[in-house]
């Protein structure tokens, strides 16, 4: 496992079934989520800068949080608390909604609420380059949409909500599969999506750490619900 260049101010450490980021600014640093099986994330992004380091989650499933007790504040969508047990007490929770902006230097970060994977599922949007780091909720995998708190309708809302910010999109940079997939994939999982809500795909069943789900194959990706 090693860090590889998206470009020059952009990379991804990759450790087999997910990935986090770290993109510069001229200020700051800024890990989008923190990884599972490594717990140094913050040390391994000194490989790549000298630069100081915050951390921003996606969302608070475990496989994106592996190195959060390195950081004494980790900026998260308020909703997705109900999923978070702060690593230590001291750990400081910077709040981050829809529609606020992390600047990092030269570097200005949209962020977008995507709910439905899971309460407080959050993009961000560079828009200098237009990449858009979705987390899971787009992306051409299996997408969890079994256990607590996940809602498949207000998944299909938030991929609707998308579509105003179609034309600022380049790029979609997910925690799971392909790097990049096109904007394109959006208006198919909304397609997947409501055809599972309504009863219309046949789903087969796969075991999920330890717990049998309904997988339903919509082309594109693959939706895992109760």
């Amino acid at each position: 496992m090693e860090w590889k260049k998206i470009d020059d101010s952009t990379y991804q450490y990759d450790e087999g079934g997910v990935r986090f980021f770290l993109l510069l600014g001229t200020e700051q640093a800024l890990l989008i989520d923190s990884g599972m099986e490594v717990h140094n994330a913050r040390e391994l992004a000194g490989e790549i800068t000298e630069l100081p380091v915050r951390l921003f989650n996606t969302h608070a499933d475990m496989d994106h949080i592996g190195s959060n007790d390195e950081f004494d504040e980790v900026m998260i969508n308020p909703a997705e608390l109900v999923n978070y047990g702060k690593p230590h007490p001291s750990q400081k929770i910077i709040p981050i909604y829809d529609g606020d902006v992390i600047d990092i230097g030269g570097r200005k970060l949209l962020a977008i609420a995507l709910p439905g994977h899971t309460p407080g599922s959050t993009a961000l949007l560079d828009e200098n380059s237009g990449m858009l780091f979705s987390g899971d909720p787009i992306q051409d995998g299996g997408i969890f949409m079994f256990g607590p708190m996940r809602d498949m309708s207000a998944y299909i809302h938030s991929l609707k909500r998308l579509e105003k910010y179609k034309g600022k999109i380049k790029g979609i940079y997910a925690n799971h599969g392909t790097l990049p997939v096109d904007f394109s994939i959006v208006e198919k999982l909304i397609e997947g999506a409501k055809k599972v809500e309504k009863g219309e795909l046949i789903p087969t069943e796969r075991d999920m750490f330890g717990q049998t789900v309904k997988a339903y194959d919509v082309g594109v990706a693959t939706f895992l619900c109760e």
